[in-house]
């Protein structure tokens, strides 16, 4: 079992639903993300860099786009989320918009393709 697959197995029946919707609505939006780990949470990777990652406690869960900057940009068109510098959290009473999900993946995948094209000199 891959690391996304087993944190996901593992969560309670209550809250397993909301980290699964996240984690699939970014395999649909970028279908080449591969489970592996990051910064010692299970997460999804693409092009070899963390994407996205989803943990859950006490409070409710929080989702990781790896990138203060998306996080950010996205947090700003939400009224009544709780954040830090790196994950937006959310509560199974009330879990992120759709469109608030989509604009973390987006945002971060399109971060990580600028750097690796910079990088590449492309």
């Amino acid at each position: 079992m891959n690391e996304v697959d087993a944190q996901v197995a593992g969560l309670p029946e209550d809250i397993r639903p909301a980290v699964q919707r996240v984690y699939d609505r970014a395999v649909q939006v970028v279908p080449k993300a591969e489970q592996g780990t990051s910064y010692g949470m299970p997460a999804l990777r693409y092009r070899g860099r963390p994407l996205l990652a989803v943990t859950t406690g006490r409070a409710g869960c929080a989702v990781y786009p790896f990138s203060s900057e998306v996080t950010a940009a996205v947090i700003a068109t939400l009224d009544g989320f709780g954040a830090t510098k790196g994950g937006i959290r959310f509560t199974l009473d009330r879990p992120l918009p759709d469109s608030a999900v989509e604009a973390l993946i987006t945002g971060r995948k399109a971060e990580i393709d600028a750097a690796l094209q910079r990088r590449s000199g492309a």
